[in-house]
Protein backbone atom coordinates (compact mmCIF):
# COMPACT_ATOMS: atom_id res chain seq x y z
CA UNK A 1 0.00 0.00 0.00
CA UNK A 2 0.95 3.72 -0.76
CA UNK A 3 0.58 6.57 1.00
CA UNK A 4 1.04 10.33 0.20
CA UNK A 5 2.08 12.71 2.87
CA UNK A 6 2.62 16.41 1.56
CA UNK A 7 5.08 18.41 4.31
CA UNK A 8 5.45 20.99 1.60
CA UNK A 9 5.82 24.80 3.32
CA UNK A 10 6.84 23.12 6.50
CA UNK A 11 10.29 23.61 8.04
CA UNK A 12 12.92 21.22 10.06
CA UNK A 13 12.27 19.19 12.08
CA UNK A 14 8.11 19.45 10.68
CA UNK A 15 8.96 17.05 7.58
CA UNK A 16 10.19 14.17 9.46
CA UNK A 17 7.80 14.37 11.98
CA UNK A 18 4.87 14.08 9.89
CA UNK A 19 6.74 11.70 8.04
CA UNK A 20 7.31 9.28 11.27
CA UNK A 21 3.66 9.97 12.59
CA UNK A 22 2.36 8.92 9.16
CA UNK A 23 4.81 6.11 9.32
CA UNK A 24 3.50 4.39 12.38
CA UNK A 25 -0.03 4.37 11.06
CA UNK A 26 1.10 2.13 8.13
CA UNK A 27 1.99 -1.57 7.98
CA UNK A 28 5.48 -2.94 7.76
CA UNK A 29 6.42 -3.15 3.89
CA UNK A 30 3.94 -0.31 3.32
CA UNK A 31 5.52 2.93 1.34
CA UNK A 32 4.94 6.47 1.90
CA UNK A 33 5.32 9.11 -0.54
CA UNK A 34 6.74 12.19 1.31
CA UNK A 35 6.69 15.73 -0.84
CA UNK A 36 9.00 18.47 0.99
CA UNK A 37 10.41 21.60 -0.13
CA UNK A 38 12.69 22.65 2.84
CA UNK A 39 16.13 22.31 2.18
CA UNK A 40 16.88 20.39 5.16
CA UNK A 41 15.47 17.70 4.14
CA UNK A 42 18.10 16.54 1.85
CA UNK A 43 20.15 15.96 5.07
CA UNK A 44 16.99 15.11 7.49
CA UNK A 45 14.74 12.21 5.84
CA UNK A 46 17.59 10.20 4.85
CA UNK A 47 18.99 10.38 8.25
CA UNK A 48 15.36 10.07 9.70
CA UNK A 49 15.45 6.44 7.84
CA UNK A 50 18.56 5.09 8.43
CA UNK A 51 17.79 5.63 12.62
CA UNK A 52 14.34 4.42 12.67
CA UNK A 53 15.16 1.22 9.98
CA UNK A 54 13.35 2.06 7.58
CA UNK A 55 14.02 1.67 3.63
CA UNK A 56 14.74 4.67 1.64
CA UNK A 57 13.66 3.63 -2.03
CA UNK A 58 13.75 6.36 -4.05
CA UNK A 59 14.04 10.32 -3.56
CA UNK A 60 13.55 12.89 -6.94
CA UNK A 61 13.36 16.45 -7.11
CA UNK A 62 10.03 17.64 -9.54
CA UNK A 63 9.14 21.30 -10.69
CA UNK A 64 9.75 23.85 -8.32
CA UNK A 65 12.19 22.29 -6.22
CA UNK A 66 10.01 20.47 -4.63
CA UNK A 67 11.77 16.38 -3.46
CA UNK A 68 9.84 13.69 -3.68
CA UNK A 69 10.49 10.60 -1.16
CA UNK A 70 9.58 7.40 -1.34
CA UNK A 71 9.83 5.05 2.26
CA UNK A 72 9.55 1.74 2.80
CA UNK A 73 8.01 1.20 6.49
CA UNK A 74 10.31 -1.06 8.29
CA UNK A 75 9.45 -4.65 9.69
Amino acid sequence: MKQDCDAIGLLCPLPVLRARKRLSALAAGDILVLQTDDPAAIIDVPHFCQEAGHTLLDQQESEGGVMIWQIQKAD
